[in-house]
This record gives C-alpha cells, sequence and structure tokens, in this order.
C-alpha cells in the first residue's frame, strides 16, 4: 500500500488572476494540495520560508526572479530531512519564473529519492507546468515519475474533481 507525502509551497495574499491582482484567502496551491489528500490519504507538508516574501504581489515576483536567477535555496522555516516512510510524493507549487519557487528546491535537495514516486501539480496563470517537471527530474535523482498536472490558479476550487482523478491513477 502507498504510504503518500504532499510537499506544498503556496501563497495566499495578492496573487495574479484572470489578469488581475486579487487577494486569496488561502493559496491555490494549498487547495490542490488539499484536494489530493481528501482523494488519496497522506501527510501533508507545508514549505515555508523564514523570510517572508513581501505582501505586494509584484515585489515577490521580482525577488522570485532574483532568486531564480541566483539558484538561491532559502531558509526553511522547518525541513524534512527524511522521506524513507513514503513511497509516493506529490510536489506541489505555483509555477514561478517557468519553476517551482526555490524555497521548494531547498526541501527537496535535502531528501533521498531513490525508489519514489514523484509527481508534480503546479498552479499558474497560463505557463502550464512549465519547467517544473523537467527541474523535478534533475532534482529528485533516482526516483521514477508519474505525469504532472497543472492547474490554472483561477481555476483552483472548482478543479476538485480533475485533481481527485489524477491523483487516483498516481498512486
Amino acid at each position: 500500500m502507498a504510504k503518500i507525502l504532499i510537499l506544498y509551497y503556496s501563497r495566499a495574499g495578492e496573487n495574479y488572476v484572470n489578469g488581475k491582482i486579487q487577494s486569496l484567502e488561502k493559496g491555490n496551491t494549498q487547495i490542490c494540495a488539499e484536494y489530493i489528500q481528501k482523494a488519496v490519504g497522506g501527510d501533508l507538508f507545508r514549505i515555508e520560508t523564514v523570510a517572508e516574501y513581501p505582501a505586494d504581489y509584484y515585489a515577490c515576483t521580482d525577488i522570485a526572479k532574483e532568486e531564480l536567477q541566483k539558484k538561491a535555496r532559502p531558509e526553511l522555516k522547518e525541513a524534512l530531512d527524511s522521506i524513507d516512510s513514503y513511497t509516493h510524493v506529490f510536489v506541489c507549487g505555483p509555477c514561478w519564473w517557468g519553476t517551482f519557487p526555490m524555497a521548494v528546491f531547498t526541501q527537496l535537495e535535502r531528501l533521498n529519492w531513490k525508489g519514489k514516486k514523484v509527481m508534480a501539480l503546479m498552479t499558474h496563470e497560463g505557463s502550464g507546468l512549465g519547467l517544473g517537471e523537467k527541474d523535478l527530474k534533475k532534482t529528485c535523482s533516482g526516483a521514477s515519475f508519474g505525469k504532472g498536472l497543472a492547474v490554472q490558479g483561477a481555476q483552483a476550487q472548482e478543479s476538485g474533481s480533475r485533481i481527485t482523478a489524477w491523483a487516483k491513477k498516481m498512486v
């Protein structure tokens, strides 16, 4: 029987939604991660940085771009040191400048991926999975990979049945 972990980074507050900046009570990726957990069970682990990103959406994207260019690894509030007890890992995050936020890689690079099955879920407003799956394959050496899922952030709330069907196929 699969033992499932759902790693996710999500941003509440100001987000780009259907061409406008809107304030979200809960981040789109968190909504999707919770749908996965409801569908297949498993443990949720939220990736959070010590230094918070600016509340302003555009200031946040500027920092995210700078982190990507520098291949920064932001310090995390809490990090997992092992995923030995898990067989399947969903890695969920928004598509920031074509890939996962750098904080996701801070977490992923700490772990031994040998023998794990990894699936990507990315929320986006037009860029789909970007380079997210490719970057996971580089980072999660020794893992096998299931087909990723791109969810438009503006549609996260309404995507429960789609996420559920996908998650069940992956385990």
